[in-house]
């Protein structure tokens, strides 16, 4: 899929790797739909867009809970309108709420992981995956046009210290990834998945130096990913027209 004309919705669109896929994607044409909760911050991330694109690109912006089924169908509904159809979705909109499963001193149990911090992650980051995907599907089918959907996972998928919740989610979000370009490619559709590892962002620059600095060595790049990195791979999903079902892996050899 070439991205010029084409509109692309993008979840979480407001700030971070949500941001900089859709200035990359403005960048080479393509009509943008960003979708957040922070008003401001969508006005202000959609102008941004808007100045990275070309003259002709259109970017709207849209305030809806990934997590509410009504909310989701209505966005989508108002976004088809808005743009005459929908080409591309980036299910990028995702939170933490780390802990341990089980914390444990002495044989006695302090802390364990509460029903509502794996409820909210499993709700943002898989339901909310489901929702949007499946309406976006929904429009691209009825719209008679051919699309691609990329969820975004994470190499935590596999299981990782303190993310029960998270990693749940996101290997959830590969298990959906490979039905849905199963079940939709008849439909034209193409259905893919980006696990990222440690990406640079507002929240790794906050980190403690020697912190950031063990997570560098880490990787045998020495460093880690640039958010421009991930938008490479989206467009290249996007591009390829042989690519479906399969996850790309973007974490500088870490799970080597």
């Amino acid at each position: 899929m070439k991205l010029q004309d084409k509109t692309i919705v993008i979840t979480g669109g407001g700030q971070g790797l949500g941001l900089t896929m859709a200035m990359s994607f403005a960048q080479s044409g393509a009509n943008i739909a960003l979708i957040d909760l922070n008003e401001q911050q969508l006005k202000e991330s959609a102008e941004q867009v808007k100045a990275a694109g070309h003259n002709s690109v259109k970017v709207n912006y849209y305030l809806a809970n990934v997590c509410k089924e009504a909310e989701v169908e209505q966005t989508f509904q108002q976004i088809n309108e808005d743009f005459g159809g929908i080409d591309g979705l980036v299910n990028n909109a995702g939170i933490l709420r780390d802990g341990m499963f089980v914390k444990a001193k002495d044989g006695v149990v302090i802390k364990k992981m509460s029903l509502a911090s794996f409820q909210a992650v499993i709700d943002v980051n898989l339901t909310g995956v489901f929702l949007c995907g499946r309406e976006a599907a929904v429009h691209m089918i009825e719209g008679g046009k051919t699309g691609v959907i990329i969820n975004m996972s994470s190499i935590a998928r596999g299981g990782n210290i303190g993310q029960t919740n998270y990693a749940a989610a996101k290997a959830g979000v590969v298990a959906m990834t490979t039905t849905w370009a199963r079940e939709l490619g008849r439909h034209g559709i193409r259905v893919a998945a980006i696990a990222p590892g440690v990406i640079k962002t507002a929240m790794t620059d906050a980190m403690k130096p020697e912190m950031r600095d063990r997570l560098e060595k880490m990787k045998p790049v020495g460093r880690l990913g640039e958010a421009e990195e991930i938008a490479h791979t989206a467009k290249y999903i996007f591009e390829n027209e042989f690519f479906t079902g399969r996850v790309i892996e973007i974490d500088g050899g870490l799970c080597m």
